[in-house]
């Protein structure tokens, strides 16, 4: 809030370059990640978004279907649009699981998910997501950016820009990969796209050390550390003002500044070994199958905790995507993922962050109610479906205990109360205290939203405060 600050600000005006989102009512803007002041009264002031890229099966998971078990071998009444024609087929496919009732509000879960099944009451099971695309990269790109395309920022980039950070020894925006590599479409996931660089998600690595040097070697470390550190940024700045304006010197100046903090705050943030034996057990941590994921999980808790804005996990390549072998692919995801997802939201809970904490869990697609047979039955998959599909949210304002939406009889389209990705991101704006309309990027002489100026709405049926 100094001289310097305002005189960057009006330069960058005068260039067109400095954002001013009206949702935001501070004066001058600079490029930074101070917390900042929302329009209305935040309800969640973090998200922790547990991305299942490759296409859930919504209707072997969270949307039963009696018409499809019924008809399951006949063929499909309506048209259906193929991914793959070669391997298509119009029998219906019936889901061969079982699905009960759970929890005090009695929501149907598939016996794929019984941890899931312990939490149906903090969770709001929105069953009439849609993308009205059946490809994995266009709906990914739909639900993490707010439009069917290519270099946009994601969410993450999006609160950032909007909210600044809690911490100023912590990213504010942090990616868990999976140790069996990135997701489809890779680092793009997580691009500040055309916003400053600054807004971009910091990656931790998924295995140790999870932040590659961290530690200063042991010659530099102490009083003659701070002293280099102290006039690199003497430097730093005295260069930055020859050259204002210049969002990627802001950004790789901050880098260096956040970095040099973390060597303390991260490293205990991502150090689990004080955690007690009850909590690890929670997650899953005894167990090969699900130690690597519930760690994930886990750390993502310390961070918000910590102040960390925005953190989102994802799986290796495209593991829900299961064109083939159902039966046991779906168990196998399923074994991986859910009973440290649900204990993330029992932490969350117990700890007092989850009315402050949003959690959300799904994909960018479902599957179709026909099979994709490849020969032998016990071999048979679903082709992917961007019509109708399930995501489920929980904290931060969402209410618990409900089911929002429906897919049609056979689990195909969204027909009652559909949801976009950009009703979602409307939605989850809300709740951090921004008017989706009014949080605004100039690019180019373009004002950009992340709901691209679409119609949209903000889903006030599933509130808790709407």
């Amino acid at each position: 809030m100094g001289v310097g600050s305002v005189a960057l600000a009006w330069l960058l005006r005068q260039e067109k370059l400095l954002a001013t989102p009206p949702a935001i009512p501070r004066g001058p803007q600079s490029f930074d990640m101070k917390e900042k002041l929302t329009p209305a009264r935040p309800q969640a002031r973090a998200m922790i978004s547990l991305f299942m890229h490759g296409g859930p099966s919504h209707i072997d998971l969270f949307d039963p279907k009696p018409e499809l078990s019924k008809r399951s071998g006949e063929d499909y009444p309506g048209e259906v649009t193929f991914s793959f024609v070669d391997r298509a087929s119009k029998k219906l496919f019936g889901s061969p699981w079982k699905f009960q009732k759970h929890g005090q509000s009695g929501l149907d879960v598939s016996e794929l998910l019984p941890h899931f099944a312990g939490i149906v009451d903090d969770v709001t099971v929105i069953r009439s997501m849609h993308t009205d695309i059946n490809g994995h990269e266009p709906s990914i790109w739909f639900m993490n950016t707010g439009k069917a395309q290519p270099g946009r920022p994601a969410l993450g980039s999006w609160l950032t820009y909007g909210l600044g950070s809690e911490s100023q020894s912590l990213p504010a925006y942090v990616v868990l990969t999976d140790p069996g590599g990135h997701p489809v479409d890779g680092v793009r996931n997580w691009s500040n796209g055309w916003l400053p660089p600054l807004y971009q998600g910091t990656i931790v690595r998924s295995t140790e050390p999870r932040i590659l040097n961290l530690e200063p070697p042991p010659h530099l470390k102490g009083a003659l550390q701070e002293q280099n550190l102290a006039f690199l940024a003497k430097l730093n700045r005295e260069h930055l003002a020859r050259h204002p304006g210049e969002n990627d010197l802001e950004a790789r100046i901050a880098s260096y500044e956040l970095a040099a903090r973390m060597q303390t705050a991260a490293k205990e943030a991502l150090d689990i070994s004080g955690e007690s034996e009850a909590t690890k057990k929670l997650y899953g941590l005894d167990d090969s199958v699900t130690r690597e994921y519930g760690t994930r999980c886990l750390i993502a808790r310390r961070l918000v905790e910590r102040g960390v804005r925005f953190v989102q996990l994802f799986v290796n390549g495209q593991i829900w995507d299961t064109h083939e072998n159902i039966k046991s692919n779906l168990a196998n995801c399923c074994r991986k993922t859910d009973q440290p997802s649900a204990a993330l939201v029992k932490d969350l809970k117990a700890r007092g962050l989850l009315d402050s904490t949003i959690v959300h869990w799904g994909g960018e697609i479902g599957r179709l109610p026909v099979t994709e047979n490849h020969g032998a039955a016990e071999k048979a998959g679903r082709d992917h479906n961007g019509q109708g599909f399930t995501s489920w949210v929980a904290g931060g304002g969402f209410k618990g205990g409900m089911t929002y939406g429906e897919t049609d009889e056979f689990g195909h389209k969204a027909v009652v109360n559909p949801v976009s990705p950009n009703d979602y991101h409307a939605t989850l704006l809300h709740l951090f205290g921004l008017e989706h309309e009014k949080l605004i990027y100039h690019q180019n002489g373009q004002e950009q939203r992340i709901t691209d100026g679409k119609p949209c709405r903000v889903v006030r049926e599933i509130l808790r405060n709407s």
